[in-house]
């Protein structure tokens, strides 16, 4: 989970200076990949509705614009809106109301970045600053969002409520018809009519209206746990009913408005959590339109040793066999469609250091190495020497001087990975997350590999 309630830093008084600034700040937004005609300049640049009948989802965090200052704009000054498909905003929190509200209490919520931070000419996506005034109820990533969809008119934006940090209040949420009802009903009042907490002039009945088109379900894990032990074993059950419920009250609201809302949810890898939490069931698949299927963080610092994050295929034994491929397997073995399943992908790497064997992943514990935790891609993307192994399916680096060991995605394994997704009848991929790329290097290997393929199984 990000960071919450920073503020951004005194605005920079010209564009042209906002420019300069910000492309040696932040390597994701120096335009990399000939897609799109500059600052401002988006006449081209617009996402798709599907890659050759594939899908692209990208995670966004809702603090990136301070944390990496990674603008919902530089989706178009970059190019990588034109290789994705859906925007996961991420996270809307289940509060311990039981219900989805959005405050700006300390851990509970980001009111700030939501919609409350007044963005400036330069990092809008239409060149229009946020003002203060009663003339404007939206302002923040919401306000840019809209902006974006007005650009961009064929990309879909979902909620993505919970996370690793946000999910401790969704089994009591889920504990009964009542609080379920309640807790759906919650969701759709704020992110889909939008009605949002008043704060001066902002917020206020319908003032986010338009901006979501769905909701995705990060539920950091029913039965099992995550961060918090707040889980019972009736949590599996009490899932799959909820995510029935999501889906009977999105389509009596999408009959009300004429839209269909998507549904759709975040699905760890591995049989524990899976096979425990009904993650695995024909019943989940008949409420979601799809699942985005963790496809990184199976190596870490709990390792002991380095190992490969997101390797496509087994390597041997190590990490009891864990790879995308069998993790995606369990899924369509309980009755997903290939189509309704997107294989995760990583804009950041998982690091250790006091490594003297580069040439391999060590898996053994080894007191030697040391975990020095994540970095985003753009930070690590040319750190020592890089290796691809093709019979795994996974990338790292080596720097022997320093003793660095990082286990990424590069424009290797993600080619790797979308021509054999392809090439399994799946729905597509998912970022986690769209600010950690550099220049759109990952996101345009993805789309250029799908676009590669032959066609993809969506409609």
């Amino acid at each position: 989970m990000p960071q919450r309630h920073l503020l951004r830093g005194a605005a920079i008084a010209a564009a042209a200076t906002a420019l300069i600034a910000a492309s040696a700040a932040s390597p994701a937004l120096a335009h990399g990949n000939g897609h799109g005609n500059g600052h401002h300049g988006h006449a081209d640049s617009a996402g798709p509705t599907d890659i050759n009948g594939y899908r692209s989802v990208g995670y966004l965090m809702s603090d990136t614009p301070v944390t990496r200052d990674y603008q919902i704009e530089d989706l178009l000054r970059t190019g990588a809106i034109e290789d994705v498909t859906h925007i996961n905003y991420a996270f809307g929190n289940v509060t311990a109301n039981l219900k989805c509200e959005i405050t700006d209490v300390p851990g509970e919520g980001d009111a700030q970045n939501d919609y409350l931070r007044l963005v400036s000419a330069a990092d809008s996506v239409d060149g229009r600053k946020d003002k203060a005034n009663k003339h404007q109820r939206l302002a923040g990533n919401f306000n840019q969002l809209k902006k974006l969809k007005e650009v961009s008119p064929d990309t879909k934006v979902l909620i993505s409520l919970g996370g690793w940090t946000w999910s401790d209040n969704f089994s009591a949420a889920a504990s009964t018809p009542e609080s379920r009802a309640a807790l759906v009903s919650s969701c759709i009042d704020v992110y889909l009519r939008g009605d949002l907490p008043k704060v001066g002039s902002l917020g206020g009945p319908g003032a986010a209206a338009g901006v979501f088109d769905g909701i995705d379900i990060d539920w950091e894990w029913p039965v099992n746990g995550g961060e918090t032990a707040n889980a019972t074993p009736e949590d599996k059950e009490n899932f799959l009913a909820l995510m029935e419920e999501f889906r009977a009250q999105l389509d009596a609201y999408g009959s009300e408005t004429g839209e269909d809302y998507l549904l759709t949810a975040f699905g760890p890898a591995g049989g524990w959590n899976t096979n425990a939490g009904g993650w695995n069931t024909a019943r989940l698949f008949a409420s979601i339109d799809w699942l985005n299927v963790q496809g990184y963080d199976y190596a870490g610092g709990w390792t002991g040793n380095t190992g490969h994050q997101g390797n496509l295929h087994p390597d041997g034994a190590n990490n009891w066999g864990l790879a995308i491929d069998n993790a995606i397997a369990l899924y369509t073995a309980g009755g997903a469609r290939p189509d309704q399943l997107n294989v995760g992908l990583a804009a950041y790497g998982q690091g250790w250091t006091g490594v003297t064997v580069g040439d391999r992943a060590g898996w053994t514990p080894d007191p030697a190495v040391t975990s020095i935790g994540t970095k985003p891609y753009y930070e690590i993307r040319d750190i020592g020497e890089g290796y691809f192994d093709p019979a795994l399916g996974a990338s790292w680096r080596f720097d022997a001087e320093s003793g660095q060991w990082w286990s990424l995605d590069d424009p290797k394994s993600v080619t790797a990975k979308a021509e054999w997704l392809a090439g399994q009848g799946y729905g597509g991929a998912m970022w986690w997350d769209l600010s950690g790329d550099y220049r759109n290097e990952l996101g345009s290997a993805l789309g250029e590999a799908l676009r590669s393929a032959d066609e993809g199984p969506l409609d």
